[in-house]
């Protein structure tokens, strides 16, 4: 997992970042079983809460479930 320098500026921030995507990724992973995911930062991602990012994490594995999920068939 790489965060661009220009996204966080320290190496504090990109490792909170980084453990933060880890930490959310866990929680969700029984549901994501099979995917293969790459996770990409916005620079307003260094200045946002650690609740704010999870739960944002959280609506995105939740969308990536519902696009993946296989459709019935008729």
């Amino acid at each position: 997992m790489a965060i661009a320098r220009k996204h966080a500026g320290n190496a504090v921030q990109r490792n909170r970042l980084k453990r933060l995507a880890r930490e959310s990724f866990r929680h969700h992973q029984e549901r994501l079983e099979g995917l293969d995911l790459v996770v990409m930062s916005r620079p307003a991602a260094s200045q946002a809460s650690n609740a704010d990012l999870l739960a944002s994490l959280s609506r995105h594995w939740q969308r990536l479930r519902k696009q993946c999920a296989p459709s019935p068939s008729s």
